[in-house]
């Protein structure tokens, strides 16, 4: 299956650190060698990078480990593939515009019976159970709310019981986000970590890099990682429980 890698932060953070243990798995440490993608937001605005090439030897990869893009809000995905062929169309992050703003979500897991979630509003471009589920997500949710939600917290307790019948279908690990909150929802894997003053040292699993989190960060930074595995060997993940779902604003959890 995919993995997945989400960042929530209450001030600009680059994610060169947990991307570069993320893209030595797609390929290199893991089976995970069908593309890649990360989708950084910038107030209302996003910019992503795509690949469908094994993000190990990726050139575009390359780029973003070594180029600190500043971001509040990251979503990305590295792909091994079970729907849809390996082709840019069907490459992890997806977005869609919803209330005016850019709605990014990445899946993990594998859906069966996705051919008759119903479409409207949002249409997928490709192929995967994935973005169709996404585009399903959507449809409900701009029928539910003419307007954007008065109440976001409310909107994604919604969203977690469509995810719960997405997890009915089979394995539905995801995030989503919209440039301000991040949600997770967990089937069968995902860890997250919130890392706040005072700051230590983290190690990769899957590459020889240490960073020093003091020498980083100021004492009010707060900023939350998701990854489907723990990316770090000496510190203490969450794992998440089947079903359940958490949701990040500016890396605190609110939900």
């Amino acid at each position: 299956m995919c993995e997945l890698l989400g960042m929530s932060a209450n001030v600009p953070t680059d994610i060169c650190f947990s991307f570069s243990g993320l893209v030595k798995r797609g390929g290199g440490t893991g089976p995970h060698k069908d593309g890649w993608g990360i989708t950084f937001y910038e107030g209302k605005g996003c910019r992503s990078f795509k690949d469908p090439s094994p993000s190990c030897d990726s050139k575009i990869a390359e780029l973003v480990k070594s180029y600190p893009i500043k971001s509040k809000s990251v979503i990305s995905h590295i792909r091994q593939a079970n729907r849809g062929g390996v082709n840019l169309e069907n490459t992890h992050p997806f977005i869609r515009e919803l209330w005016g703003r850019n709605w990014t979500y990445a899946h993990n897991g594998q859906l069966t019976g996705y051919e008759d979630l119903e479409m409207g509003y949002a249409n997928p471009v490709g192929q995967t159970d994935s973005e169709r589920a996404f585009c399903w997500i959507i449809d409900k949710l701009h029928k539910e709310f003419k307007q954007p939600p008065e109440d976001m917290l409310d909107m994604f307790r919604l969203v977690a019981r469509y995810a719960d019948q997405l997890k009915a279908l089979g394995v539905f690990n995801m995030l989503l986000s919209d440039g301000e909150y991040v949600m997770c929802y967990c089937t069968n894997n995902l860890h997250w970590i919130t890392r706040r003053a005072p700051f230590g040292k983290a190690q990769l699993i899957d590459e020889d890099m240490t960073v020093d989190f003091l020498e980083e960060t100021s004492a009010t930074d707060v900023v939350t990682v998701i990854a489907t595995r723990p990316l770090t060997k000496d510190e203490a993940w969450t794992k998440m429980e089947e079903g359940q779902f958490c949701v990040f604003h500016f890396g605190e959890r609110v939900l």
